[in-house]
């Protein structure tokens, strides 16, 4: 039950009207911190790497630890590697052994974008337990290797979503709806709801067959989350403000313990603090209790 693709825990989130929060980690501790918030709600739980934490930590090493404490947890867990434009790194990671992959072909052509995403669908699929997540639209916002500017984000063409998922014959679809990466800059951002409830309707409205997929959920009012799940989202993306726990936490304990040298000691506040932060999530979208 424990290792598991994104997909069918995504079919029941959407079913339920509740969302699994997929958090991006940087670190070996924060993945700790996350998975220990998700066993101790007793929620399914998406565990999410950029690729340049990827390639960091190394995927191999990251798929091993991965493995050892999802065989063991009581929810079911993914891996998921998150925004990779390249199309030959996703391939490399799959055949590692994440369980989920986006393609991030969002800034190139729609026929690219469709080119591209088709590739490692069809690389994944003949791999067994590996479902893949595609953008139509761009988020603007920085996420670790990709930028985008305000004034080049384009939302996406509820028709031309339908194209497509059903050319790319892709499992999770993330329409760009004006959520953006990082921090807001205002309290109120301008979120196209119906848009997003739109696409849902016309590809879910008789049966579940792809998710939907809200990115940059850092910095969300609890009631655009709300109207966000009852218009389809399913998947929520956090990054920004595990980034801004970690490091918060960790500078406040350093400075509260300064003559203190116990790495271990810095290492339980931030997974702490982590684990709080995820907690929130966890009750705020509505999947405590849903493993």
């Amino acid at each position: 039950m424990s290792i598991v693709s994104a997909k069918e825990m995504l079919i029941e989130a959407t079913k339920g009207k509740y969302a699994v929060g997929a958090f991006n980690i940087t670190s070996l501790n924060q993945m700790e911190g996350v998975i220990e918030a998700a066993v101790e709600r007793k929620a399914p739980l998406i565990i999410q790497t950029s690729v340049k934490p990827s390639q960091f930590l190394g995927r191999d090493v990251l798929v091993a630890i991965y493995r050892t404490i999802a065989q063991s947890a009581p929810i079911p867990i993914c891996l998921h590697l998150d925004h990779c434009t390249d199309v030959d790194y996703c391939k490399k990671v799959a055949d590692s052994g994440y369980t989920n992959i986006m393609i991030d072909a969002s800034k190139q052509s729609f026929e690219e974008n469709i080119r591209q995403t088709k590739e490692i669908v069809d690389h994944c699929h003949k791999i067994v337990g590996i479902s893949v997540e595609g953008e139509l639209g761009t988020v603007s916002g920085v996420e670790d290797q990709v930028k985008v500017a305000e004034n080049e984000a384009a939302l996406c063409s509820p028709d031309q979503a339908i194209e497509f998922i059903e050319k790319t014959g892709v499992d999770l679809f993330a329409p760009a709806i004006g959520t953006a990466h990082g921090v807001y800059k205002t309290k109120n951002p301008k979120v196209d709801f119906e848009r997003l409830g739109k696409i849902s309707k016309m590809v879910n409205g008789k049966s579940v067959k792809v998710p939907m997929v809200v990115h940059g959920g850092t910095g969300l009012s609890s009631e655009y989350v709300a109207k966000l799940l009852e218009m389809g989202g399913a998947k929520f993306n956090v990054s920004t403000e595990l980034k801004y726990t970690l490091i918060n936490s960790t500078y406040d304990y350093i400075a509260a313990h300064r003559e203190e040298y116990d790495p271990g000691k810095v290492d339980v506040a931030a997974r702490d603090a982590i684990r709080k932060a995820v907690w929130g999530w966890i009750d705020l979208l509505g999947s405590a209790g849903k493993a």
